[in-house]
Order: C-alpha cells, then structure tokens, then sequence
C-alpha cells in the first residue's frame, strides 16, 4: 500500500496592509523622535512649559478666580520697578506683575498655538484632500481660491483682518485666532494635495476603488494615513510660528485684552522704555526668552521629525 505524505503547510503570514504599515512608521518615527538629541530637547522643553501651563494656578495663584488671566497690579505708577521678592521677575509699565503674566502666558501660548495650528491643519486638509482626490474642475477651482489667499501677505493680511474685527467685535484672542486662521490653511491644502496626488495612484488605491469601497472611506483609511506625514511635520513647526505672529498682533494692540497674560502684550509695556532697557532689561528679557524658548522647542521637533521622515535628510551612518 502506497503512503503519500501531505507537503507541510507553510507557517502563517501576517498581512501587512496600508494601515498596519502607516502604525508601524508612526511607532518607529515615535521612537526615533526620543532618541534623536535635538528633538528630545525639544520635547523636554515641551514638557517643561506643559507642566508650567498645569501647575499655573500653584506657581500664580490668581487672586480673582473667575478671571485667573487678568494680570494682578501693584499700583498705577508708570515706571517699571525692578524684581523684588514680592514680584520675582518685576513690574512692567502700569505696575503689572511680570511673573504672574509670564507663567499664565504659558497656558496662553499653548492655548494659540495648538488651536491655530488645529483649526488651520484641519481647513487645509479638507480642501486638499478633496482637491487631490477628485482632481479635474473640483480642484482647479479649490486651487484657485487657495491662490488668491496666497496673493496676501501673511502677517499683512492678519493685521487687517484682525484691526477690521477688533472694530466689530472688540478686543480679544478670538479675533486674532480668526485672522491667523483665516489665511493660515493655504499651506495645509498645497502641501496635502501634492502628496495625495500621488498616493492616489497606489495599487492598494487603486484595488479598494475596483472593489467599491466609498470614496471617503479610502480617504480616510488609505489616502490621508500614507500622505499626511510632511503635514505633521510643518503643523509641528507652525505651533511656534503662530504663538509669534499673536505675539506681534498683541504688541500692536490687535491681540489680547489689556492686562491678559499674554507674552507679547508683556513686551508691548515696554515700547516706552526702549531707551532705558540698560536699566529695566526686565520688562523684556523674561518674556522674550519664554518666546524663544517656547518658540525653539516646536522648532527642534519639527526639524527632527522632517529628517526622520525625509531619507534625504538622513545622515549616513
């Protein structure tokens, strides 16, 4: 009697989809993130202003805890006094306490920054996408319009958006935030488009089309997943750029209400005592190096994320 021998099953393979793939790279950029020097300091100084922002109420304690951003005042006096125990970084023009304003800055800061770069990343991508994805009319329109935002320039345009609203509306964060916004999306919707239009053309695309997957579906799961990595890494740059570009609307007067703890009104108490900062360095130095160093930290992990994510950029071992 003849025996056969059954051939031995091959071992189980896991299957590496689109998906699976863009978790992997999110899990070895995360890595490489922490281990990358320049962007470990910049996540360590991330931290540091995050747990400032947190522990504001301990640092600051505010003395009316229904308006904890308003700046508490120590007098009218009109020059800057320098710091003393009970006001460690000193008082600013109108006796504002540098310190209080500097440490609730932080949750400021982290409050324009993050919300700009959110509102004009989200904007940017769904006009991209939309463009990239269906191309054709769709997109020469939607391109069209994103050009004639690029036609303005950026801080310009800000300032006069915000100067109309501020006579509308009245002072505040939210009429800088609007204008900041309002023609911050443009390089979201350039740069996204470009990656989608070649993503699109993927075979994994390309097969979840032929078998009828719906057209958000393989945005959502396959397009935006495998393009969006050069988004991160310019809205990881922007949180800086935007906390500065408020920062200068504030010291002209279209930011912050009067008082608010905010980082760039600090430095607007000083416009007057410009030519006696050899003497009252103070009303500058603590808030402009908050500014510095809150805008280096967004910058160093910005930069290491694009040369983790750019072979170009790597150097060779």
């Amino acid at each position: 009697m003849n025996t056969t021998v059954a051939p031995a099953l091959p071992a189980r393979q896991e299957i590496e989809t689109p998906r699976s793939r863009s978790w992997i790279g999110a899990w070895k950029v995360a890595k490489r993130l922490l281990t990358n020097p320049a962007s470990l300091l910049g996540v360590l100084l991330i931290l540091m202003f995050a747990g400032v922002a947190i522990a504001a109420p301990i640092l600051a304690p505010p003395a009316n805890a229904r308006q904890p951003y308003l700046i508490p005042r120590d007098g009218f006096a009109p020059e800057p006094r320098p710091p003393s125990l009970k006001h460690p970084f000193g008082t600013s023009e109108g006796q504002y306490d540098i310190y209080y304003g500097v440490i609730w800055g932080t949750r400021t800061a982290f409050q324009v920054g993050l919300i700009i770069t959110g509102c004009t990343a989200v904007i940017g991508l769904l006009v991209g996408s939309i463009a990239g994805f269906y191309g054709g009319w769709l997109d020469e329109i939607l391109m069209r319009v994103v050009e004639i935002f690029i036609a303005f320039p950026f801080l310009m345009a800000a300032i006069t958006m915000a100067a109309v609203l501020q006579s509308k509306i009245g002072r505040g964060l939210t009429v800088s935030m609007i204008a900041l916004i309002a023609f911050g999306w443009t390089t979201y919707a350039r740069l996204i488009r470009g990656d989608i239009l070649s993503v699109k053309q993927r075979d994994y695309v390309l097969a979840a089309r032929a078998i009828g997957v719906r057209d958000l579906r393989i945005i959502v799961r396959h397009v935006l997943p495998n393009a969006i990595y050069p988004t991160l890494v310019v809205a990881s740059m922007d949180v800086g750029t935007y906390v500065i570009s408020f920062a200068g609307l504030s010291f002209l007067g279209l930011g912050a209400e009067v008082g608010y703890a905010d980082w760039g009104q600090l430095i607007s108490f000083a416009r007057n005592w410009i030519p006696t900062l050899s003497r009252h360095w103070y009303i500058v130095v603590y808030p402009g190096v908050a500014i510095l160093l809150f805008v280096l930290s967004w910058n160093l992990l910005g930069d290491a994320f694009r040369d983790i994510l750019d072979p170009r950029m790597r150097r060779p071992r």
